[in-house]
């Protein structure tokens, strides 16, 4: 089971949420009709790829919330089994029976599992948003963690396509706080799938500028310790520099040894963090 406690709060996430939706959107929109079989900078993938993966992944995260079928992730089990069915080979298989599939076509079956998926979430009971449990490809998310996971997808896919469409890349706080706080969340499920075992240490993470936020998270499974409990790590950093890092499209060593995020305290423990961080479960 994926990770901690206390969730974010409800009202505040899913303005985050419908705003983010609404910038990729954009993104995908005012990307150039030329530009989506560029690679991305960051994974050498055309950009159509990563539309193709929000599209399938979406339509899954709208049946999984309204306890549907998920006809898709059903389909790609049979073909593989159960034992053998990853996110990674969902993204593979729905990525490829897209083939050739227009942007646009493409983009309005984002659009519409995103709206529904957001219409879920919205009539969601707040003792639903921290206690029901939802099944995905690592475990069960609690709802609330469920919509964040989502969001934060919205966002690192978003800057995917901006990236590879020769566009700016976007700094604003909310979105990028919240990649940085499941990511933050997930240390010790992310620590847990690489074998990695800290024994019972406390994380301080302690980003500023955009993105930025304060954290103090311990190594294992469990309760957070008490925002003033001494910290074994110190990790400080930027933290737009921080949600790149996490989602993999920075190279942790490269960002250690420029200085975008420094360690302080246990240097190795803060290391192996910060070199497994993910933001998907």
């Amino acid at each position: 089971m994926i990770p901690r406690e206390m969730v974010l709060d409800r009202h505040w996430l899913l303005g985050v949420a419908r705003r983010e939706r609404e910038a990729l959107g954009r993104t995908i929109q005012y990307t150039d009709p030329d530009a989506w079989e560029n690679a991305s900078p960051w994974h050498g993938r055309p950009i159509i790829e990563v539309l193709y993966h929000l599209a399938a992944t979406e339509i899954a995260a709208a049946e999984v919330w309204g306890g549907e079928t998920t006809a898709e992730i059903d389909e790609h089990r049979k073909t593989v089994g159960d034992e053998d069915a990853t996110a990674e080979g969902f993204t593979l298989w729905a990525v490829a029976r897209r083939g050739e599939q227009s942007p646009v076509q493409t983009a309005r079956e984002w659009g519409r599992a995103a709206d529904l998926l957001l219409d879920r979430a919205t009539a969601t009971s707040a003792d639903d948003w921290r206690e029901r449990m939802l099944p995905w490809f690592g475990g069960e998310l609690r709802a609330g963690y469920f919509l964040q996971y989502r969001v934060s997808q919205w966002w690192l896919h978003g800057q995917d396509i901006l990236e590879g469409g020769g566009l700016e890349l976007r700094s604003e706080h909310d979105p990028t706080f919240v990649v940085n706080d499941f990511a933050v969340r997930l240390i010790p499920y992310a620590l847990s799938l690489a074998g990695e075992d800290l024994g019972a240490r406390v994380v301080r993470v302690e980003l500023d500028t955009v993105g930025g936020g304060v954290w103090t998270q311990p190594t294992e499974p469990g309760p957070p310790p008490s925002d003033d409990a001494p910290a074994d790590v110190v990790i400080r950093g930027r933290g737009l520099w921080f949600a790149l890092l996490a989602s993999g499209r920075v190279d942790p060593d490269v960002a250690m040894y420029e200085g975008l995020v420094n360690v302080g305290g246990d240097v190795r423990a803060g290391e192996t963090i910060l070199r497994n961080l993910r933001v998907y479960p």
